[in-house]
């Protein structure tokens, strides 16, 4: 008899949050929960600078991938391993998805329930904010897919996510040397059909993030996690 293989979890000593560890008690119950989530070959460290531009009352809490990177990058981390470009193997994001989902169950039963969790992420870490939702859309309330993409194929989610439709946003620069144009399109046919989308186009950025697109990002969650309306740029795709 052979074991069943585990897959990686997310390292909770790894985690860095945007407030102090000792003050989560008090906090997390009653502020909305954005998880954070890095690009291939990035860390947890990266764009946690990014939480002191995210809508006031909010805790940030970013995750280091479970993976090291299969290529020769100091201290870099992945989601998932990279196979067919933009089109990576769904094993893989729902083995990531499970783990990120096991590790918000720990943080609820140590700190408490959020009164929301939404996941935001770049290029990989942008495809996993989105395979999130697809696989646990009742528990998601917003996601935010920074140069990232959707992956083919069916997640047990996908039906539910489309019944409640839930925000999503979606940043990218059309001249994106890094995501394919098969992903493009994709994403594009996938996420109008399965959530309220917010798709911005943003010159210049390449496979990056500006800080009109952050600010973007901070109204769009400023209004759906606390009902604030702000001004957002008029740059759409």
């Amino acid at each position: 008899m052979t074991d069943t293989p585990r897959r990686a979890a997310i390292n909770d000593a790894a985690v860095v949050w945007s407030v102090p560890t000792e003050e989560l008690a008090a906090k997390l119950p009653v502020s909305p929960l954005i998880i954070i989530m890095h690009g291939y070959g990035s860390h947890e460290n990266d764009l946690i600078s990014l939480a002191p531009l995210l809508p006031e009352g909010t805790v940030a809490a970013s995750l280091r991938a479970p993976l090291l990177a299969p290529y020769p990058i100091e201290n870099g981390f992945s989601w998932f391993t990279i196979t067919e470009p933009g089109n990576p193997r769904i094993s893989g994001l729902d083995d990531a998805a499970a783990s990120v989902i096991d590790w918000l169950d720990r943080v609820e039963q140590t700190y408490g329930t959020p009164p929301s969790v939404s996941g935001l992420g770049f290029s990989q870490g942008g495809a996993m904010a989105v395979h999130l939702m697809r696989t646990a859309p009742e528990r998601f309330a917003t996601a935010v897919n920074l140069s990232g993409f959707i992956v083919s194929g069916q997640v047990h989610g996908d039906r539910a996510m489309a019944e409640l439709r839930r925000p999503v946003f979606w940043g990218r620069d059309v001249a994106d040397p890094i995501i394919t144009s098969d992903a493009v399109e994709r994403t594009q046919e996938w996420l109008p059909s399965h959530s309220d989308l917010t798709a911005k186009l943003y010159p210049g950025i390449h496979h990056g993030v500006s800080q009109e697109e952050i600010t973007d990002v901070a109204a769009f969650l400023s209004e759906h996690l606390f009902g604030r309306v702000s001004p957002v740029s008029t740059t759409d795709d």
